[in-house]
């Protein structure tokens, strides 16, 4: 491959992402297409495919996350599994990126990694400063993605009814004790 070629190459695979990254954006998962990526990118839909492989794998590369989450340093140590789950819920409900992220994951590991450095990134941080020891950090942070993960995999993208049917009240009132007990509880 010649220089000219693997530069614009690199130029056509940064304009796929910058069109991706503002299409998803803009539209969602779920409204964004590969057609309408391709456009705003000024090439054929065909090179998107080629250059990405599928609209899982694109989101995975295109999509920034971040869980935002609050100060918890104001909310006592024994009330934060249910702040955080409260915080968590109410994340998913407003963000429909995350659910998609989150079915992108479940195929995709550059989705699931992105996931997976949310949760080391920003959970784990927020454990080790409450004072919790910094060996169990990762582990407590682990656990407590395996009941906000399933919560939104369960409600948000498999749909299952009696967790789809449950108010924000129901769930935080549920996962609130199982979340504390990972944060601060003993095994």
């Amino acid at each position: 491959m010649t220089a000219e070629r693997t530069r614009r190459s690199d130029a056509t695979r940064a304009a796929i992402l910058t069109a991706a990254r503002e299409r998803f954006a803009r539209d969602g998962y779920d409204r964004a297409t590969i057609r309408a990526i391709a456009a705003d990118a000024g090439i054929d839909p065909a090179m998107v495919m080629r250059y990405y492989g599928s609209k899982d794998k694109l989101f995975a590369l295109a999509a920034e996350f971040d869980l935002a989450l609050p100060d918890f340093a104001e909310v006592p140590k024994d009330g934060l599994g249910h702040a955080l789950v409260t915080f968590a819920i109410q994340r998913w409900e407003s963000d429909e990126t995350l659910a998609a992220l989150l079915r992108a994951a479940v195929t995709n590991e550059g989705a699931a990694e992105k996931m997976r450095a949310i949760f080391a990134g920003q959970v784990v941080p927020m454990i080790l400063a409450r004072g919790i020891d910094p060996a169990e950090a990762a582990t407590r942070a682990g656990l407590v993605g395996t009941q906000l993960l399933g919560v939104a995999l369960c409600r948000f993208v498999l749909r299952v009814p009696p967790v789809v049917a449950m108010t924000t009240g129901e769930l935080i009132d549920w996962l609130g004790p199982t979340v504390q007990r990972y944060l601060t509880g003993e095994p």
